[in-house]
């Protein structure tokens, strides 16, 4: 069953459900196994933090790591100094590890009440009365279990009822954002009217805070991009094509210099993690097989089992959030009924022509886009220009000539509509052929 959509226009919003499927089972390929690490933590000091010892490379060609080595490393680090806290970019600068394998590692012993987790934005972490404990020994969990609630702690065997020391602060939630906003690109955006009293960036803030996924669609070069970088300071983006593995999105084993390997979290885990917005561009072209490894982080369970990894659980952070990006019509886009149904807010994207005459684009383009545009929604036409291609109409305009850059439109348009273009600029600017070179000079 496909969702209702929501049509993003100046005159409101359609229809809005909520749907749920349950996702297909997904299987890991098999993966390298991982070098061993010996771990050895230092007494702790009166003073300042001291680095564990490296890794032998001789120890870690012929012992096996356990799992929880990590974290009783990242343990001994906090226990060093009990009255400091620790972000994870600054563990990362004492240890060498990966910042996702240490930021997860500092999550499990928040979880545990191994450890206490004192901001959020970054992160920071503070030892505990139970820290030492665990940096002497690690208390493991098997491959494929969950964590224990994050209100019950554990040290050794012995369990604790006592809540951390600190309550991490709820995450700030973004205010709504007016008026032209600047993307990463330095580009500017310019918010447009989802509902009466309600712009599209200020809908996914508030999506995002009720943990509604949001499905972008509609011709591509229409702003579906710019509308989520304009909405989210922290946005991670995926750029999906027919290539893209699980690997790609969870994670995968990498060689090191060294000759050992690395598991290396892949964007998901990382947006789970740090509690960030996730932005899969092109998701209709990722194989739905691909797809089906993050459906879990995408419903109520918001957690995803790497496989890979030991079995090892990752739950999302607060502030986890998916949008997804799809092009209706493109080849090889494919939108199928458990991808659709894990998106109950759908947004058609289309070119705001109104804008592209205040960006200044020339008006006799934005007319020809116009009219190409009610051909298309008539099914005359397969092609109309879209926002991209109208503002790379004008640079060329500005940079050689406007009748370079009708022909340049004109070439650009498939060869079935080409005809089509050709008139409408004929009838508007002057009659030109596709741009092509001409006689020597």
């Amino acid at each position: 069953m496909t969702a209702p959509t929501i049509t993003a226009t100046a005159s409101g919003i359609s229809a809005v459900s909520a749907l749920a499927a349950a996702p297909p089972t997904f299987a890991a390929a098999s993966v390298p196994t991982p070098p061993p690490i010996s771990v050895a933590v230092a007494p702790a000091p009166a003073t300042a933090p001291v680095p564990p010892t490296p890794v032998s490379p001789t120890a870690a060609q012929t012992a096996k790591a356990k799992p929880g080595e990590l974290r009783a490393t990242v343990a001994g680090v906090l226990a060093a100094d009990s009255t400091a806290d620790f972000s994870v970019t600054e563990l990362v600068s004492a240890l060498g590890n990966s910042g996702g394998a240490i930021g997860n590692a500092c999550e499990t012993l928040v979880a545990r009440g191994e450890a206490d987790r004192v901001g959020a934005k970054p992160r920071r972490y503070k030892a505990n009365a139970q820290t030492a404990a665990a940096a002497a020994k690690a208390v493991i969990t098997s491959p494929g279990q969950g964590l224990p609630p994050r209100t019950a702690g554990l040290s050794g065997t012995t369990a604790s009822t006592t809540p951390p020391a600190t309550t991490p602060p709820p995450r700030k939630r973004s205010p709504a954002k007016t008026g032209p906003i600047t993307r990463p690109n330095g580009q500017l955006y310019y918010p447009r009217t989802l509902a009466p009293g309600i712009s599209d960036v200020d809908a996914l803030h508030r999506l995002r805070d009720a943990g509604i996924p949001a499905l972008l669609y509609g011709p591509p070069g229409t702003g579906k991009t710019s509308m989520a970088e304009a909405a989210f300071d922290d946005l991670i983006t995926i750029a999906g094509d027919g290539d893209t593995t699980v690997g790609d999105l969870i994670g995968d084993w990498t060689q090191k210099d060294d000759g050992g390997y690395e598991f290396i979290y892949g964007p998901v885990i990382e947006a789970m993690l740090e509690g960030r917005p996730l932005l899969i561009d092109d998701a209709t072209l990722i194989s739905p097989k691909v797809l089906a490894a993050m459906y879990p982080a995408m419903d109520g369970r918001k957690q995803i089992i790497v496989k890979a990894h030991k079995g090892e659980v990752i739950t999302a952070d607060d502030g986890f959030y998916v949008i997804a990006g799809h092009n209706p019509g493109v080849h090889g886009a494919i939108l199928t009924e458990a991808l659709s149904s894990r998106f109950s807010t759908q947004i058609h994207v289309e070119t705001d022509y109104d804008l592209c005459q205040q960006l200044g684009i020339d008006p006799k383009a934005v007319t020809i886009a116009r009219g190409l545009a009610k051909l298309a929604a008539n099914g005359e036409v397969g092609w109309a220009p879209q926002l991209r291609e109208l503002i790379a109409f004008q640079r060329i305009a500005d940079t050689i000539g406007p009748e370079v850059a009708f022909a340049n439109l004109i070439g650009i348009a498939p060869i079935e509509d080409r005809d089509q273009v050709a008139d409408l600029v004929a009838k508007t600017f002057k009659k030109v052929k596709p741009l092509a070179l001409g006689k020597q000079i």
